[in-house]
C-alpha cells in the first residue's frame, strides 16, 4: 500500500473532514506535509499547547489554543487550506464544537478548508468510556461491505449509531443498516426479506445445498482474482410447497446477504411506459444493494407468452429487459429464480448460461420427510425422538414439505383442544384425513416429473 499516493487522493478528492486513527504522529505529519509541498495546499496545525501555526511559521496565531477559538477562527478564516487537529477527541463532547466542524465543512464550497482529525487510540465518533470495540468480525466485514453505495454523512452516521447503541458491532447492526438502504434506495416493488433461515432448516435439497456451498467463497470473496466467473444463480423449478421458496430464504440467511424479493404481481402499471421503469429501477436497486441474493418468486409471471400479445408489448419488453439482465448483470446480485408451471416458460430462461444450475424440486423422498418431520417438530420445541418418525414418513407418501408442515400445525390444534400432548397417532391420523397435492392432481404432476426427467438436475 502507498500511504502517500493514498492520502493525497482522499485530500484532492473534496472531502472536508478526514479522520486518521494511527499512533505513528511523526510519520502522519511527515506525509501530510510532503503532500501539502507538492500540491501547494496551505498546511496548518493546531494541538492544545501550541495552539493553530501554518508550516514553517514558528509563531501560532493568537487565540488559538482554545480548541473552542481554534475552529472559530478557522471558520471565520477565508484561507483555504489543510487544517490538522491534535488529539481533539476531548473537546467532541461539546455541542458548540460539534456545531462548528458542521458549518465548516458545509461551508466547504465556499471556502475549501479539509480539517483532519488525528487520534491516537478510537475514532471520535464512537467512544466509550476508554472501552476498545468489541462484536463480531464477520457483523464488522458485512457491515462495511453493505455500506458500500452510501453517502460518506450516511455512513459516518449509521456507523456511529452502531458503535453508540452498546459499543459492538453485531448482525442486529448490519440488519439495520439494510434496511435503512432499502428505504433510502426507494425499491418500489422490491421487498427487503428480513425473515431468512438457514439451510439446516431446509429438509434434503442437498445437490442444490452443495452447489451453493461449492459457489460461497467465489461469490463472497474475489472471484476475479480466483480466476473465477462471480456465480449469477440458480431457477428452481417444480412442485408447489416444495420449499422452493424457503430455500431462497436460506441461502441469504447462510451466507449473510440480504435478500429483495421481486413482486411480478404487483408490477403492472396503468401509465404508459411505468411497467418497464418499476422492473429496471427493481434491477437496479438490486445491483445498488450488492452484494446482495435477488429472489424472483414465479419467474414465469413476469415473462412474454403467446397469451400476452395483447398487451401492447409491455410483457414483450419486460421479458427482454429481465432475460438481459440475467445474462449480462456484474454486480454480485445472486439469483434465485422459482416457478411453479415451467411448461410456461420460455426457452431462452433455460438456456444454461442464465443460470449456474437448473434444478427440478420434486416431492420429498422417505428420508427426505424424516428430516422434515424433525425440522418441523423442533421448530415447535417437541422433542423428535418422541415420536415414530420412520412411521410418519412412510404415511406421508406423497406429501409435500408445505403439507407436512400444515399437518403439524393441524395436529397440534387438535392435541391442544383436547388438552393431551401431541403424538404420533395425531399426525398419522392427520396424514390419513389429509389429500395432498399429488392426489388431488396426480396426473399434473405425474407431467411434471416427466418434463423435468431428462431437462434438469433434481434438486434433492
Amino acid at each position: 500500500m502507498d500511504d502517500q499516493h493514498d492520502l493525497m487522493l482522499i485530500l484532492k478528492s473534496r472531502f472536508s473532514l478526514v479522520i486518521i486513527e494511527t499512533p505513528e504522529e511523526p510519520r502522519v505529519l511527515a506525509l501530510i506535509e510532503r503532500i501539502a509541498n507538492l500540491e501547494e495546499m496551505p498546511l496548518f496545525k493546531w494541538s492544545v499547547t501550541d495552539g493553530i501555526k501554518r508550516h514553517n511559521k514558528p509563531e501560532p496565531i493568537a487565540q488559538t489554543y482554545d480548541f473552542t477559538e481554534a475552529l472559530r477562527h478557522i471558520d471565520k478564516t477565508p484561507q483555504n487550506g489543510i487544517y490538522v487537529l491534535l488529539d481533539a477527541h476531548p473537546f467532541l463532547d461539546s455541542a458548540v464544537n460539534l456545531r462548528a466542524i458542521r458549518e465548516i465543512a458545509l461551508e466547504y464550497h465556499k471556502c475549501e478548508r479539509t480539517l483532519v482529525f488525528k487520534e491516537e487510540m478510537e475514532l471520535w465518533c464512537g467512544r466509550h468510556e476508554g472501552a476498545r470495540l468489541g462484536g463480531s468480525q464477520e457483523a464488522a466485514e458485512l457491515l462495511i461491505q453493505h455500506l458500500v453505495g452510501m453517502s460518506n454523512d450516511e455512513a459516518r452516521r449509521l456507523i456511529r449509531q452502531a458503535m453508540e447503541a452498546d459499543g459492538s458491532i453485531t448482525m442486529e447492526d448490519v440488519a439495520r443498516v439494510l434496511g435503512h438502504k432499502h428505504e433510502s434506495l426507494g425499491a418500489g416493488v422490491l421487498a427487503l426479506e428480513v425473515d431468512t433461515g438457514r439451510f439446516k432448516e431446509v429438509g434434503g435439497q442437498q445437490q442444490f445445498k452443495r452447489g451453493l456451498e461449492l459457489r460461497r467463497a467465489a461469490f463472497l470473496g474475489d472471484a476475479g482474482a480466483l480466476g473465477l466467473d462471480v456465480p449469477k444463480g440458480v431457477l428452481l423449478l417444480g412442485v408447489r410447497g416444495g420449499s422452493k421458496s424457503f430455500a431462497a430464504k436460506a441461502l441469504a440467511g447462510t451466507w449473510g446477504l440480504p435478500l429483495l424479493r421481486l413482486d411480478f404481481g404487483a408490477r403492472y402499471n396503468k401509465f404508459h411506459g411505468e411497467t418497464e421503469r418499476n422492473v429496471r429501477e427493481a434491477l437496479d436497486t438490486a445491483g445498488a444493494m450488492a452484494p446482495c441474493g435477488l429472489w424472483i418468486d414465479d419467474i414465469e409471471k413476469g415473462l412474454f407468452t403467446d397469451e400476452d400479445s395483447s398487451d401492447g408489448g409491455v410483457s414483450r419488453r419486460v421479458s427482454g429487459t429481465l432475460l438481459t439482465w440475467i445474462s449480462e448483470r456484474k454486480k454480485r446480485v445472486f439469483l434465485v429464480a422459482t416457478a411453479n408451471n415451467i411448461q410456461s416458460l420460455p426457452s431462452e430462461l433455460l438456456r444454461k448460461a442464465r443460470f449456474d444450475e437448473i434444478l427440478f424440486v420434486d416431492l420429498p423422498d422417505e428420508a427426505t420427510r424424516i428430516d422434515i418431520f424433525l425440522i418441523h417438530l423442533k421448530r415447535r420445541k417437541r422433542e423428535p425422538a418422541e415420536f415414530d418418525l420412520a412411521a410418519l414418513a412412510v404415511q406421508s407418501f406423497g406429501f409435500s414439505g408445505a403439507e407436512i408442515e400444515q399437518a403439524v400445525v393441524a395436529s397440534l390444534y387438535e392435541a391442544h383442544a383436547n388438552q393431551a400432548p401431541l403424538a404420533t397417532a395425531n399426525l398419522t391420523a392427520e396424514l390419513k384425513r389429509a389429500k395432498p397435492l399429488s392426489v388431488l392432481r396426480a396426473e399434473e404432476m405425474q407431467a411434471l416429473g416427466e418434463w423435468a426427467a431428462d431437462r434438469t438436475v433434481m434438486a434433492h
